[in-house]
């Protein structure tokens, strides 16, 4: 996707006043996947979810909303345990709680919330915007998480490649 989300009055116009919260700001101080923080995470989910959303007439605005908040949580997820469930099981009901702190949820909001770990725990979404936050959240985590190991090896790749011209 070649357009930024800082860029895209519409999408702004749905989330700014979420990025203004110390809440979702927080997020900044966390590591989600390897070279990624929490909140790089979130925004990545959300606006590819709303790019979705849009394209297919769902409501892209509770989806953007939602996918902003998905992981709104504060504890690193790698150490943390619960006695209670799993962090798949756990941290969307922490998100829920913390989400309803700074704002009010739609039942489709907290659905995509809730459900989006679908997959990892046997609640399906009830909503299409639910699906594609859980599939964005997916697609979005392996490519985080895959990004070092991707660079290395275009470098190697490249090296490779321009010992062969050389020759």
């Amino acid at each position: 996707m070649t357009e930024k989300w800082e860029k895209d009055p519409e999408y702004l116009s749905y989330v700014e006043d979420l990025l203004a919260t110390e809440a979702v700001q927080k997020l900044a101080n966390y590591t989600q996947h390897v070279n990624s923080t929490r909140l790089e995470h979130s925004l990545s989910v959300s606006y590819y979810s709303y790019k979705l959303a849009k394209k297919w007439g769902c409501n892209a605005r509770a989806t953007a909303r939602a996918g902003l908040l998905h992981d709104l949580f504060y504890y690193d997820w790698r150490t943390t345990k619960f006695d209670e469930g799993s962090h798949a099981y756990m941290h969307p009901r922490i998100a829920v709680k913390n989400a309803e702190k700074i704002t009010e949820l739609s039942d489709l909001e907290r659905d995509i919330i809730l459900k989006h770990m679908w997959g990892a725990t046997i609640n399906p979404p009830k909503y299409k915007e639910s699906y594609i936050v859980t599939m964005v959240d997916k697609y979005c985590a392996i490519k985080e998480a895959s990004e070092p190991f991707s660079a290395s090896v275009r470098n190697k790749w490249h090296h490779w490649f321009s010992k062969k011209q050389s020759v």
